[in-house]
């Protein structure tokens, strides 16, 4: 079952929290395979300086962030890498949640072949990483989540408050005061999280 396009039209925090242990699959070239969220960015629209859509800029590039939720707002970084986010809320919210690591679940030899790697713990843990390993690109920027090349199922059962850890982004220390905000969740203890808080001493 798939999660349905009005739950993507929920609260930001609420669908990001729905899509931890929740499983992305994708259909391309007629090869199956799919992941568990285990870690994923929140960003907050024309309000958050980390966001492509900060102060309500528009581009060709982040013009499907304004989308209604439930499409696949998909970006390439420094020319080579391709991040998928899930596109939330209404349209013109130009919400979306960055999908930062996986657990591969199935299709794991395609992966393997895809990413030229067979470094179970190293294949999807990370942004870029997924996109290769699941075959998502610019081409599929737009892509409805409802339909049968990209889409999330639930999780069986709900990932627990005390497994979920809140920190702060990646790679945003241009966004002045939101770069500090704790809008990265990750599941406790999942050894596919692409980086994990280190403890104080």
């Amino acid at each position: 079952m798939k999660f349905d396009r009005n739950f993507y039209l929920n609260d930001t925090f609420e669908v990001a929290i729905g899509l931890l242990g929740a499983t992305l699959h994708t259909n391309i070239d007629g090869e199956l395979a799919s992941g568990k969220i285990v870690e994923l960015e929140i960003y907050l629209g024309k309000v958050d300086k980390a966001s492509h859509a900060y102060g309500g800029k528009r581009t060709t590039r982040n013009k499907v962030m304004y989308h209604m939720g439930g499409i696949g707002y998909i970006y390439l970084i420094y020319g080579l890498h391709s991040l998928f986010n899930v596109v939330t809320g209404m349209d013109n919210d130009a919400h979306a949640i960055l999908i930062r690591a996986l657990e591969p679940v199935s299709g794991i030899e395609i992966m393997e072949k895809r990413r030229n790697s067979n470094d179970f713990l190293n294949l999807t843990s990370g942004p870029g990483k997924l996109c290769s390993a699941l075959k998502i690109t610019r081409d599929q920027n737009g892509v409805g989540l409802t339909g049968n090349t990209i889409w999330i199922e639930p999780p069986k059962e709900k990932i627990p408050d005390n497994k979920i850890i809140k920190a702060k982004r990646i790679g945003i220390d241009y966004a002045e005061e939101y770069k500090n905000k704790l809008w990265r969740f990750y599941i406790k203890d999942n050894p596919h999280v692409s980086k994990k808080i280190t403890p104080s001493r």
